[in-house]
């Protein structure tokens, strides 16, 4: 996971976009939560800088 994150500092990510973690099937409230904050955050972050960048012309 560390390594995907230097890659992703690499390309002018923050590397707070990538997340992992397990739930199991029973867990669909922690799922919906964990989902949740995350969408928070990259709603924080803004749009991907680096989608911006390879979309201009």
């Amino acid at each position: 996971m560390e390594y995907i994150k230097e890659v992703i500092k690499s390309i002018g990510l923050d590397e707070r976009r990538l997340k992992m973690g397990y739930c199991s099937a029973a867990e669909g409230q922690k799922f919906q939560r964990e989902a949740t904050e995350f969408h928070k955050l990259i709603l924080k972050l803004g749009p991907n800088p680096v989608r911006h960048v390879t979309q201009k012309k």
